[in-house]
């Protein structure tokens, strides 16, 4: 009897658990492309447009690796559009009563597979250093689940960057090192743009057809959609962008949008590198004296620890952890966001960026449009969706913790210990999009104030009952009730007027 192994857009690795346990002389791999993996969220074309090059190159791999791939593509006319939909008709049409596959990264499709009519055994998606039962494990009787001490935890499993049982360089984490602004430099290498291929080309085309209305430019697409563009891209960063990597990782400017990031999330995510040879080539490079320590610590760090984090929480708390709203902020999601006018020049570049580019790095996202829709108290449910929507790397199990957790305080603090909250001063101190701006980031009231100044303050005292208490947010209280009371009802009349226009859509 046959059986049929399914293979996701994000899980393009040879030796991805389902395919182990798998027979290529009697079972089929099944791989679709389906409209509903499109539209459950209407994802940026790039975005789209990788996953699906990448899935008929990966094909073209297993075939010649000796597997039968039952592969569909968008268009094809017998094509259901859905993933259980495209397993049950390749079941009738061959005849298969059983389906592998490896486990999802998102609850929405795990429940899909669950509710099949044919038995599905879903194996557990070991590419990931830190297995669901390790990190519930891990998290059980802790009162706070902070990412230093998982992160302490993975560096002594893997090995990296440690001298016996101890940290290289006598410390965990070089963090304080890795927050400087960057300037302008005409001479920062350029990461890498691969050219489409004949098979690439098509895709375009096809996402161009079929998905004419979603956010985002389709053109020009330079992601790589191979294992070996992948190995391309991480060659290029840990020779030309790790060794300033530390230094620029949470700089913002206007004209750069990539600095010295990797680029590497996005093919990390949906199979193409192993995080392990990622941080391993990472860490040669420092033992080589090619890197700096703070660079590469801060850059293994992201990896094995944030990424590996987020996903144990993701796990660990289940569907409904994207549905929580502990602050209880309602706003709708402003026209902004998909790209209407601004005068705020940080949101505004933001936003273009990520329609030009599919991409924003972590300090774009967490500290100018998620700061925004924090202060500004809009929908984290939308805010989440958005996120989701328009960033190539962006899959439910690494982005719904960023956002829901980290970026909106919405879980209530499972993920962080307080909210990113703060003024433009923020944004000015490690940027250049302020010079550029309509308003002025001094201004702490009037007309001309940063809108970020005016709903800081008044983020703090719509939930001063929950916050006051914190000790890392306490002395801001302090400094709000010192402040003259003239100058207190201005900031807040001043945000009240200010979310007022947001509402209206009038241009803020």
């Amino acid at each position: 009897m046959r059986r049929l192994v399914l293979i996701l857009g994000d899980q393009l690795t040879p030796d991805i658990a389902a395919l182990r346990a798998a027979d290529p002389a009697r079972d089929v791999v099944v791989m679709a492309e389906v409209r509903a993996e499109g539209t459950y969220v209407p994802h940026h074309p790039q975005k789209i447009a990788l996953i699906l090059s990448a899935m008929r190159h990966f094909a073209a791999e297993l075939r010649g690796a000796g597997w039968t791939v039952a592969y569909s593509r968008l268009d094809d006319p017998g094509n259901t559009q859905s993933i259980p939909g495209e397993l049950l008709r390749r079941a009738a049409e061959l005849g298969a009563s059983d389906i592998h596959a490896t486990r999802p990264g998102e609850w929405r499709l795990i429940e899909a597979l669950d509710g099949m009519p044919l038995p599905v055994t879903q194996a557990a998606d070991d590419r990931f250093l830190c297995s669901d039962a390790e990190f519930a494990t891990w998290a059980e009787g802790r009162k706070q689940l902070r990412m230093e001490w998982f992160y302490r935890e993975m560096r002594r499993k893997t090995g990296l960057l440690m001298d016996g049982d101890q940290p290289v360089g006598g410390q965990w984490n070089f963090d304080h090192d890795n927050r400087k602004a960057a300037k302008a430099d005409l001479f920062r290498p350029r990461p890498p743009r691969f050219d489409p291929d004949a098979v690439t080309s098509e895709v375009l085309d096809l996402v161009a057809a079929q998905f004419p209305d979603h956010f985002g430019r389709l053109r020009p697409f330079g992601w790589g959609v191979t294992r070996a563009d992948a190995l391309v891209a991480l060659d290029w960063f840990i020779a030309h962008a790790l060794p300033r990597f530390g230094d620029e990782q949470d700089a913002m400017l206007a004209d750069d949008p990539t600095l010295s990031h990797s680029l590497l999330s996005p093919y990390l995510n949906i199979g193409l590198l192993s995080a392990m040879e990622v941080c391993t080539v990472a860490e040669a490079a420092y033992r080589a004296g090619k890197a700096p320590l703070n660079a590469v610590e801060g850059f293994i760090r992201q990896i094995i620890g944030w990424r590996e984090y987020v996903r144990g929480i993701y796990m660990l708390h289940g569907p409904g952890y994207a549905d929580q709203n502990a602050l209880g902020a309602d706003r709708a999601l402003p026209a902004l966001y998909w790209g209407a006018k601004t005068d705020m020049a940080c949101l505004s570049h933001a936003v273009a960026q990520t329609r030009d580019l599919a991409y924003a790095h972590h300090i774009q996202r967490l500290m100018v449009t998620g700061l925004f829709g924090l202060i500004a108290g809009i929908s984290p449910q939308a805010l989440h969706a958005w996120y989701l929507s328009v960033y190539i790397d962006a899959f439910e199990w690494v982005e719904a913790p960023n956002t829901i957790g980290m970026s909106q305080f919405a879980d209530g603090g499972v993920l962080g210990s307080k909210p990113y909250a703060a003024s433009g001063a923020y944004i000015d101190r490690m940027s250049d999009y302020c010079g550029s701006c309509r308003y002025k980031v001094k201004d702490k009231t009037g007309p001309d104030a940063c809108p970020f100044n005016l709903l800081y303050w008044h983020f703090l005292l719509r939930h001063r009952e929950r916050f006051q208490t914190n000790p890392r947010m306490a002395q801001m209280y302090r400094t709000w009730d010192k402040m003259d009371q003239t100058r207190r009802q201005a900031t807040l009349s001043g945000a009240d007027a200010f979310l007022q226009r947001l509402e209206s859509g009038t241009t803020v």
